[in-house]
């Protein structure tokens, strides 16, 4: 393990030292480009008022509510149905319900779904020994003391493979690394969650099948559910990731929590083995502290008999079987896994003592269902305050906004005019547009931005920034956010940017750009000071510096270790290591004035 966390130690001191060519172990080859438009979607849900499905508006107006105004959650997408039907949709600006959404490990769920069709083909048996299933795959001597891992200790996360998820930086062949690595636990005893479990899952779908996951479940699962849009990624030898990489629309993710809701029945086709979805669904291990429990690849609820598909960030399809109900969320929370803020406010509005009121059913709201379209408009204009100093109150036809600023009037038009075309040459270049999180998901790292500049053309404001030896622009807008689709190393992503000018405490004027990666968990945000012949940018990422530095906890030791802190010792050499991380991952950089492009 050691060596898995010296080489994301490796990585990390490197972009420390602002080196960000060739630093990593793991060959790149683009996967992701953009949502294809084209495709149409099947088989969305009927839309339907709550009260005519027994729910009150009330109360789901209520939950939206909340989980607009925590500062910790970052509500991207709610989807609820109830008995099949849709009775509240929000996609909160600049996301938008007709695209992918990253699923992070809600994805893992979808892989045990692959494996219980394997099993019920015939092709696979839980209690099958991995590493008799990769016996070519091992080194020699480790086949000699080998013991027996099963197919499912990964499914319940008990394998104890020390081989996880940091692995992914380490080299190209994470299935001989995992097969290779130490075993810390007896395996079946200790719950300790990996997300290198399904990927071996998925690699055992390959290895029994000789397609990938995606290749298997499209004619089984993906085609019958009109699941026609998505992109899991593979890692860089062909093997789908199975536990993470998987981009799905909303509604597609409440398909998956629907059918299991339906014991794997679609339109009276059994596409999943019922046996299957509900062994899967019970208890097999106790999970983390703070949870319920974990089946197989899925974990259970508070409620009782309900359970959950659940990734980092919030992203989640919670099913509540009793109620005939499922929840889908996607977000950028400042939070990981099953216990967290988003979670908690969810059960708080459907506690396990509640129950709908089936007097509701087949009530009509005014206007045919305008109920459910007042929920997703109310839920933006919620999430509409993003600028500071910004005054909103409710009136009669919407929300009105208006901008008090302590200081002088500030004219936008004309600061934007007076900066058109200026080109600031950067120090350091080793800051990327990419949110760290993204640039390590993707193996896509940045190059860095040599340069930096600004374009105000009728009306429309552009930041440009030269990467390598390819500019790229993103447009920003000031009363909303711009799409803007931009393309690095041979990947598109499509980001939404907010922009806002305003002044600081002494007067120095601050661009803010708010730029979310609307297919992503994660935003970007910068804050430009404008002095004289110069700029400094300030760069923030969301999930935010104290997650990220949590994630990398287990590494540090391995940094403190390093030659380059071998003169410090102790306590002073770990305080060194964490400005230096907290630095690297909100970076900043001057720019100098060199030309009017």
């Amino acid at each position: 393990m050691a060596r898995v966390q010296l080489a994301v130690a490796e990585m990390m001191l490197n972009m420390i030292q602002g080196k960000t060519d060739g630093i990593s172990r793991v060959d790149f080859h683009p996967q992701k480009g953009e949502y294809p438009k084209e495709v149409k979607y099947e088989q969305p849900f009927m839309r339907a008022a709550p009260e005519s499905q027994g729910i009150s508006s009330a109360r789901l107006s209520g939950l939206l509510r909340e989980l607009g105004e925590n500062k910790k959650v970052d509500l991207h997408h709610l989807m609820i149905l109830r008995h099949g039907k849709m009775i509240c949709e929000c996609h909160v600006a600049p996301y938008r319900g007709d695209i992918w959404h990253i699923a992070h490990s809600m994805c893992k769920s979808i892989t045990g779904m692959a494996v219980g069709l394997l099993i019920g083909e015939g092709k696979l048996s839980l209690d099958e020994n991995i590493y008799k299933i990769f016996e070519e795959r091992m080194k020699p001597r480790k086949k000699v003391f080998r013991g027996v891992v099963t197919v499912e200790n990964l499914l319940t996360m008990t394998s104890g493979v020390q081989f996880n998820e940091s692995g992914i930086v380490s080299g190209n062949d994470w299935l001989g690394g995992f097969l290779n690595a130490p075993v810390s636990e007896k395996p079946g005893t200790v719950f300790q969650y990996n997300s290198m479990n399904s990927y071996v899952l998925s690699a055992i779908v390959t290895e029994r099948t000789g397609l990938t996951l995606t290749e298997y479940l499209t004619p089984r699962l993906f085609a019958p559910l009109g699941i026609k849009n998505y992109l899991w990624e593979t890692c860089p030898m062909g093997i789908t990731k199975g536990g993470w990489g998987l981009f799905l629309c909303p509604e597609d993710m409440a398909k998956l929590g629907q059918l299991y809701l339906q014991k794997g029945n679609w339109n009276g086709i059994q596409l999943i083995p019922k046996e299957w979805v509900l062994q899967s669904v019970s208890k097999h291990v106790e999970s983390s502290e703070g949870t319920y429990g974990y089946g197989y690849q899925i974990w259970l609820e508070s409620r009782p008999g309900s359970f959950e598909f659940n990734g980092m960030l919030g992203q989640n399809v919670i099913v509540y079987p009793d109620m005939d109900m499922v929840l889908v969320t996607c977000a950028g929370s400042n939070e990981l896994f099953q216990n967290c803020i988003l979670l908690d406010i969810i059960r708080k509005y459907f506690p396990n003592d509640y129950h709908p009121d089936e007097r509701f059913l087949d009530a009509r709201m005014p206007g045919d269902g305008s109920g459910w379209y007042f929920l997703n408009r109310e839920v933006r204009r919620l999430n509409a305050r993003e600028s500071e100093g910004a005054g909103m109150r409710l009136r009669r036809g919407g929300w009105r906004q208006s901008y008090r600023y302590r200081h002088k009037y500030l004219d936008t038009s004309e600061f934007l005019n007076r900066i058109d075309g200026h080109c600031y040459s950067m120090d350091p270049q080793s800051i990327g547009i990419l949110p760290l999180i993204m640039q390590v998901m993707h193996n896509n790292l940045t190059e860095g931005m040599r340069k930096v500049a600004f374009r105000y053309d009728l009306g429309v404001f552009w930041f440009l920034f030269l990467e390598g030896d390819n500019w790229y622009q993103i447009k920003a807008g000031f009363q909303k956010a711009e799409e803007t689709w931009i393309r690095i190393h041979e990947e598109s992503y499509l980001v939404g940017t907010k922009a806002e000018l305003t002044y600081n405490e002494d007067q120095t004027l601050v661009l803010k750009l708010d730029i979310a990666f609307l297919e992503e968990a994660v935003r970007r945000r910068i804050k430009i000071f404008f002095r004289k012949e110069e700029i400094e940018m300030r760069f923030f990422e969301t999930p935010g510096k104290d997650l990220i530095m949590e994630g990398l906890s287990s590494v540090m030791n391995e940094m403190n270790n390093n030659l380059m802190f071998g003169r410090l010792k102790g306590k002073k050499s770990e305080e060194l290591i964490r400005v230096l991380l907290e630095r690297t991952i909100e970076p900043q950089a001057k720019g100098i004035f060199e030309r009017i492009m």
